[in-house]
């Protein structure tokens, strides 16, 4: 009976019932807050130490960042005082409910260690109604209207300058997933596979096509020429033909389809060696031999794929996600597979505010360590005065 039931379809009512029960429990802005959320509790500290720290070879300076703290909202005044701030004060003062954030960093000189410090590196808005906001700790609404808050105010939102700011949520194709589809009709691309790999700030697209005369091709912004995919994929670790036909897939048809592009493109470069020796002689044209294999493999490590690793361990796992690409592109080709369809919401994602929030902090994080950042001073300034004390002690060990 229980079985009958749950296969039973919803009507249109009851739909609707869930709908207004979703929204009952969890009101509609829910999502921002929750992604917010998660920009505070995990997203900050995964950006820093992304970073990891700075480094002045000059002087055997290290700057090692740690703990990113997240204070609670506060506001400055003309004399240097600190006042907690609420988001009504904020309103009624045309000033930023944000609250400021502070990095312990340890600093070493010659990978000994000399200090460790409290730094503030700058303020961050809050989310009325976030975890750091003073409206989360409040649990009653009389408490709630002492504060000058409307207690059926769900929150989602900034204050900036006063002013109540939302931040839009964006659509955007998925990313770290490869999609299939048809060339242009006045085009010399018959089907294309495309996958835009993200990984910690980057976001390289990487795209297959199929040529006309049945050949692959691989292209993605650090290379300026499209590399044939068989010599991509000799120079990501893949040896031997068979182990470059096993990677593709291991269905006759695809393998049959896939042979006349095998035997043509390895007469481009029949060993790693020379396959690396192409790819850097398009990355890197003009250079020696040295120079040309190193930056090959510096493109394809760094600039290749991001989202399956940034080391050279990665390339052979690189190779195989190659290999599934031209896969799916073939099985379109031989009408074993549909094109995808970019629309469908199955290959689109939503960016909340958290996650849109971390693209602007990382920039922001980035541009204050590297350059003539807050932090890169630091450690230069230590620097400076390790120095000074080695020439110090220099001169009262010779007089």
């Amino acid at each position: 009976m229980l079985q009958e039931a749950a296969q039973a379809e919803l009507s249109r009512e009851d739909l609707w019932e869930l709908v207004r029960a979703f929204v009952k429990e969890f009101g509609l802005v829910r999502q921002h807050i929750d992604s917010f959320n998660a920009f505070l509790e995990r997203g900050l500290q995964e950006i820093v130490d992304e970073v990891g720290g700075v480094k002045i070879e000059a002087h055997g300076v290290e700057v090692k960042f740690g703990r990113l703290e997240v204070g609670d909202p506060v506001f400055k005044e003309a004399d240097g005082s600190e006042v907690s701030l609420t988001p009504m004060i904020a309103r009624l003062r045309n000033i930023t409910y944000a609250a400021p954030l502070y990095l312990h960093v340890t600093v070493y000189v010659d990978g000994e260690e000399r200090r460790r410090e409290r730094v503030f590196i700058g303020m961050l808005p809050i989310m009325v109604r976030s975890s750091k906001c003073i409206l989360s700790r409040v649990n009653s609404d009389e408490e709630l209207i002492r504060l000058g808050e409307d207690p059926y105010d769900p929150g989602g939102y900034f204050i900036i300058n006063g002013s109540e700011r939302v931040i839009v949520m964006q659509e955007d194709l998925s990313v770290n997933r490869v999609l299939v589809d048809y060339g242009g009709e006045s085009s010399s691309v018959t089907h294309t596979a495309k996958v835009f790999s993200v990984a910690a700030g980057y976001r390289v697209p990487v795209r297959l096509e199929r040529t006309k005369d049945g050949m692959l091709y691989v292209s993605f912004p650090a290379c300026p020429a499209r590399i044939p995919v068989v010599v991509l994929m000799r120079a990501l670790g893949l040896k031997s033909d068979r182990e470059i036909v096993m990677a593709v897939s291991a269905h006759p048809r695809v393998q049959q389809e896939f042979l006349p592009v095998l035997i043509e493109q390895s007469k481009i470069a029949r060993t790693q060696e020379e396959a690396l020796d192409y790819i850097g002689s398009r990355v890197s044209p003009g250079q020696p031999k040295n120079v040309r294999l190193e930056r090959a493999q510096q493109v394809l490590d760094e600039n290749f794929l991001p989202h399956v690793g940034r080391t050279p361990s990665a390339r052979l796992a690189k190779a195989y996600f190659v290999g599934q690409m031209v896969s799916r592109l073939l099985e379109l080709k031989l009408g074993m597979r549909s094109p995808d369809d970019k629309d469908h919401l199955a290959n689109k994602r939503i960016r909340h505010a958290g996650e849109l929030l971390s693209i602007v902090f990382r920039q922001a994080f980035r541009q204050l360590v590297e350059g003539d950042g807050i932090l890169a001073r630091e450690a230069h300034d230590e620097g400076e005065r390790s120095s000074r004390s080695q020439r110090g002690a220099a001169r009262h060990n010779h007089g």
